[in-house]
């Protein structure tokens, strides 16, 4: 008797959202942890979906490959995750949507397709986990999610950097200065928003509290997570991790590295302290595969977003 082959392309076939279904990690269609493509989000708790723009970027391009990069370094992630003891998929339904339609070479088109891509997601009930992208991505999101859940929001922002630095054009794309136009246009509250690994300097943070990487290394990070939690209390809350807040060892492969940085270990301790915060939506942004090594900085942001992810179905029981 034969023994079973074992199926493929669980990223098409798929019949289930919940649960895993073991495939070779390294064949197949390669969707973010091997969940299904599909934009019917009956059902369905979470959606991941791609941002592939890097337009904004100051310093260096190629955040554009960063979705699929991330997606591909999912592969072994397909599995109960540690130290959780489970999975995301064992409590969510979680699909792959796909990449927003965006037109670079219509800049002025980004902002409003990003908010209408983001509606369209968060209008089901589902929570959008977004993979960037470069960090300006994140303006329009924050548009779509206050549009919902009322403004302002929380904020808990992972980076080197605060990227508030003044920008009164109203038609630019730049990845420094959107938190910025979101705290000027109300849909941030600075006063109940934190910044952490922040290790670049801006003489004005707009009242955001600030826990820089130093303060970090110094405290620890069972502090940090405790500080997170009083500033946010029990406002809804937007999460987004800028790749570069961890140290360029860590993650090579981004726009703007800032040595002096998180380690992974310390941003996966931290994540997993925000079972508490009422999380509305998330992102993973500034992944630049050409400056990766090793895909290190991938992995690294795909641990990121399984953390997220755990943390939402920590929420669920």
């Amino acid at each position: 008797m034969s023994e079973a082959i074992r199926d493929t392309d669980h990223a098409i076939h798929r019949q289930s959202h919940l649960g895993y279904e073991m495939e070779n990690t390294y064949s197949g269609v390669l969707s973010f942890m091997r969940r299904r493509y599909t934009r019917d989000l009956a059902g369905v708790d979470v959606a991941v979906t791609g941002f592939p723009f890097d337009l904004a970027t100051t310093f260096r391009t190629g955040a554009r490959l960063g979705p699929a990069a991330i997606r591909a370094a999912t592969v072994q992630l397909n599995e109960k995750i540690h130290p959780w003891g489970f999975g995301p998929c064992d409590r969510l339904a979680i699909v792959d949507y796909g990449d927003c339609p965006l037109d670079s070479h219509r800049p002025h088109t980004i902002v409003p397709s990003i908010v209408e891509h983001t509606r369209r997601i968060i209008s089901s009930g589902a929570t959008m986990l977004g993979l960037g992208g470069d960090h300006f991505v994140t303006y329009p999101i924050l548009k779509a999610m206050a549009e919902k859940h009322g403004a302002p929001l929380s904020l808990i922002h992972f980076d080197a950097h605060c990227d508030t630095w003044q920008d009164d054009a109203p038609d630019s794309l730049n990845h420094g200065s959107m938190f910025y136009k979101a705290i000027k246009e109300g849909l941030v509250d600075a006063k109940r928003s934190v910044q952490v690994g922040i290790r670049t300097w801006n003489d004005d943070f707009m009242g955001v509290n600030v826990l820089g990487a130093d303060w970090v290394h110094e405290h620890g990070t069972k502090a940090t997570t405790a500080r997170i939690l009083d500033i946010v209390g029990t406002n809804k809350t937007y999460l987004t991790f800028d790749i570069d807040a961890l140290d360029p060892a860590f993650a090579p492969g981004t726009g703007t590295p800032v040595a002096g940085g998180l380690s992974s270990a310390q941003a996966f301790a931290i994540l997993r302290g925000l079972v508490p915060v009422k999380i509305v939506g998330m992102d993973v942004v500034e992944v630049a595969p050409s400056y990766d090594h090793a895909e290190i900085t991938a992995i690294a942001a795909a641990h990121v977003a399984a953390e997220m992810l755990c943390v939402l179905a920590a929420q669920r029981g």
